[in-house]
């Protein structure tokens, strides 16, 4: 823990530093997200044997968000409407293709039959959210494409539809934390950190990556442009893997472990989350910005999104799935993030 606060501490003093490479600043700031997010994998651990999957999965997911959500408010009031727009799309798409398959991988690979075995509940309920999601995103590009009045009306449209999805997705997780399935508690052996202990640190990492995502938001146009990277691919690729690198870290870590509910919870509760809790809550944050944000997406992602949601629901959804199928999902998000190389 030592090592990752003295590499938030070098990546603050290197944002407000003058005569710093903002490369060497960009990856600092990197570094620091990915050992904070190791920070939160381990107390979420340790959380996950006394609250259950269901309890710890939201209560991870939520605070490994944090960092995606400032990220996005950061990136709006610098002007930067793609990469804000990439980055949430980019965080869907990496947990629910590279981190899931990834996740998937290890878990079946220390079976014995080769089968990583969970509850179908939750990925079924995520692929329902997501394709909710996807409906007004869907609309409102067949409605640009074909000229329709409707598109001149995308922001009015896209604040009523963000408050449609925030009630919806406010009923699932009434839903999802009271029924009987979630609310049972996961062992994973003896306790090496007090409760209390467990929640600050999952609480401090994720306040703490808050102000590590503003410097990687100063650094990365400049990086950007020393690298010679488009910007849908800083956001889809390199802002969501960053921004995401608490779950990626937490659910592959428990997964591995055999902790198979507890990992496609952490998973799948942030893929549910950014889509229907964080998207719709940035469009109506977005209003007290410069640059306002909507559900208008260029047809590539609109169609990348509803492909996700049906091959995440095909592998899933019957509540077991083996390398075959983990190595299926991270080749699909490879296809993706070459096209975001050349956009």
């Amino acid at each position: 823990m030592a090592a990752v606060a003295a590499l938030t501490v070098l990546a603050g003093i290197t944002r407000y530093a003058s005569g710093v490479s903002r490369v060497v600043a960009f990856v600092l700031a990197t570094l620091a997200l990915a050992g904070l997010a190791w920070i939160v994998a381990m107390a979420t651990e340790q959380v996950g044997g006394r609250l259950g999957p269901a309890a710890t999965g939201l209560m991870q997911s939520t605070v490994g968000n944090l960092p995606e959500f400032f990220v996005v408010i950061f990136a709006l009031q610098a002007g930067q409407k793609v990469v804000a727009e990439t980055a949430i799309l980019g965080s869907i798409l990496v947990n629910a293709l590279l981190v899931l398959g990834l996740a998937i991988v290890a878990g079946a690979r220390r079976e014995q039959d080769g089968i990583m075995r969970f509850s179908p509940r939750l990925p079924n309920d995520t692929a329902t959210l997501l394709l909710v999601s996807s409906f007004i995103i869907v609309l409102i590009g067949l409605t640009h494409g074909s000229g329709d009045p409707a598109s001149q009306h995308a922001k009015t449209i896209s604040i009523i539809g963000a408050v449609a999805i925030l009630v919806v997705y406010a009923t699932w997780l009434r839903q999802y934390l009271t029924s009987p399935e979630s609310t049972g508690v996961q062992e994973s052996g003896p306790p090496r950190v007090a409760l209390p202990v467990s929640i600050a640190l999952l609480v401090v990492a994720g306040t703490a990556s808050a102000f590590v995502s503003d410097w990687f938001v100063n650094a990365l146009q400049p990086t950007i442009d020393t690298l010679h990277i488009s910007q849908a691919f800083a956001g889809l690729v390199i802002v969501a893997i960053a921004g995401n690198a608490v779950e990626n870290a937490a659910g592959i870590f428990l997964a591995a472990k055999g902790q198979s509910d507890l990992s496609i919870s952490v998973i799948k509760n942030s893929v549910a989350q950014i889509a229907a809790f964080l998207y719709p809550l940035l469009v109506l944050v977005s209003l007290l910005t410069p640059t306002t944000l909507t559900f208008s997406l260029a047809p590539v992602y609109i169609g990348a999104l509803l492909g996700t949601a049906i091959i995440v629901w095909q592998i899933t959804g019957d509540g077991q799935a083996t390398v075959f199928e983990g190595t299926a999902l991270v080749a699909s998000f490879v296809i993706l993030a070459t096209v975001a190389a050349f956009e």
